[in-house]
């Protein structure tokens, strides 16, 4: 990619170049009624240029910077969010040890207790 920004920035100087030798001609523009500049015609083009790129490569700039800052806002507050599961469980029970209330909060180990189902031996529990 670098290679291709180099041939187009040569290729707009060389351009620029030839523009200017064969259009080195003096010019008059009127900027108010008593304000006449007389200047060569490529400073007219490199000014016309200049102004419509600079303020729109300033606004580029200042999006390009506000996107990245949010950017690296969401990473850090994912970062921080991301707990490891075995971490975060062990905390919760008060250890990695394992005691009787981790056997409480384990998975369920066939799919018919991960939905909710009873088994069909376990009667109603009445209080």
């Amino acid at each position: 990619m670098q290679v291709v920004r180099t041939i187009f920035w040569v290729l707009l100087f060389v351009g620029l170049a030839a523009f200017s030798f064969f259009n080195w001609t003096p010019v008059e523009v009127t900027i108010w009624e008593n304000l006449i500049v007389e200047t060569k015609v490529p400073a007219l083009v490199i000014m016309a240029f200049l102004l419509g790129m600079v303020p729109t490569w300033l606004v580029h700039r200042g999006i390009k910077w506000r996107l990245s800052r949010r950017i690296k806002t969401l990473e850090n507050a994912a970062r921080a969010s991301a707990v490891t599961p075995s971490a975060s469980t062990a905390d919760a029970m008060g250890g990695p040890s394992g005691s009787a209330d981790a056997a409480r909060f384990a998975q369920p180990s066939s799919p018919a207790s991960a939905s909710g189902a009873r088994p069909l031996s376990a009667e109603p529990k009445t209080l």
